[in-house]
């Protein structure tokens, strides 16, 4: 995962604390080379990780934004902008 520009986590099955154990894992892992990450956490079970991941990480001084993905059960955090 070190040089990989594009990180996908798969969050289902795990609790809120859990889940952000992996996620600090992986920003504290994350290169300079990585854009984003992105976290499948499902939509209908996973909407208490999608509100978690929106409430806790938009401090997260690594994190520039974040956004929803291709659909509800995805959520991306990005580190990097897209030049």
């Amino acid at each position: 995962m070190a040089n990989d520009p594009f990180v996908k986590i798969d969050l289902h099955g795990l609790n809120q604390e859990e889940a952000m154990k992996v996620i600090d894992r992986a920003l504290a892992n994350a290169s300079s080379a990585t854009y984003q990450i992105q976290l499948i956490h499902g939509f209908h079970r996973g909407t208490n990780l999608r509100n978690m991941i929106y409430d806790w990480y938009r401090y997260d001084e690594k994190v520039k934004r974040i956004i929803p993905g291709e659909n509800q059960g995805i959520t991306i955090l990005v580190l990097r902008e897209l030049y």
